[in-house]
């Protein structure tokens, strides 16, 4: 396989890559708001998943019984200081459990390799702050994937879904226009983060935040709630505007050779 028009590859990192079930931060969500006496569920910790991390405290503190219930403990609404508190509660947490859930999506290693033999460039973006993800990175090299470039929250002077973090990485890897690089997220900001940037966009949803289970009991679904339950996250995925939509990375080569294809018809995202 030849690309004769892709340039790079661009990958969110957990639920992507690593962390089948993107499990990592919500553990940590759940016991730091325990902290402060307020009861979130994983359901409620995934709805803003892909933001940057303080973003996504700002935006679970926002939520109407969230934040009926820490007005109800502490005696006034959430404020700036409050999320800020939060926030430094669970960093730490954060990065226990990233480096606890880093191993690789079966295929990543794979696709990795195969990339690098075509020359196809990777990066990666990440609403992990440098901190939190830098317990990953050697675990996941030592499985077979690393990256040329990566931007993490707090690289950018926005996060997702601004372009910001895609840029970042296209600019440090000098690949331009935009349209030569593909978005592989399992998040709609991170679709969004690449639609904005001007890529192709590829949306996965079983590996990552849209299924959100554990790999033995993802493949442990019978038939029929596993297709109802991709059918759900294909569709979420194509209302955030994916333009192709993957089980996990695992299937991304054959979705890369005809993006590549039609670039050389002249089509664009």
């Amino acid at each position: 396989m030849a690309f004769r028009h892709l340039r790079a590859v661009v990958f969110d990192w957990a639920g992507t890559v690593v962390d089948y079930g993107s499990l990592a931060p919500m553990g940590a969500f759940v016991s730091t708001f325990a902290e402060f006496g307020v009861e979130i569920t994983i359901a409620e910790a995934r709805i803003p998943m892909g933001l940057a991390k303080r973003p996504h405290v700002a935006a679970l503190l926002a939520m109407p019984r969230i934040a009926a219930q820490w007005e109800g403990h502490h005696g006034l609404p959430p404020d700036e200081a409050d999320i800020d508190a939060v926030y430094k509660a669970f960093v730490p947490r954060n990065v226990v459990s990233a480096g606890q859930h880093a191993e690789l999506i079966p295929g990543t290693a794979e696709l990795a390799r195969a990339l690098h033999e075509e020359g196809l460039r990777i990066g990666t973006t990440t609403g992990y702050t440098r901190e939190i993800i830098a317990p990953v990175l050697p675990l996941a090299a030592g499985q077979g994937f690393t990256c040329e470039a990566m931007a993490c929250a707090g690289d950018v002077p926005q996060g997702r879904p601004s372009p910001f973090p895609t840029w970042k990485v296209l600019a440090d890897l000098g690949v331009y226009p935009a349209w030569r690089a593909v978005k592989i997220d399992d998040t709609e900001v991170g679709i969004g983060e690449g639609l904005n940037a001007g890529a192709w966009t590829v949306g996965v949803t079983m590996s990552g935040n849209l299924l959100g289970l554990p790999r033995t009991e993802a493949e442990a679904l019978c038939a029929t709630e596993r297709a109802a339950r991709r059918a759900d996250a294909t569709a979420r995925m194509r209302r955030a505007g994916a333009h192709y939509t993957i089980d996990s990375v695992a299937s991304l080569l054959p979705i890369l050779a005809e993006i590549d294809g039609r670039l050389e018809r002249g089509e664009r995202p």
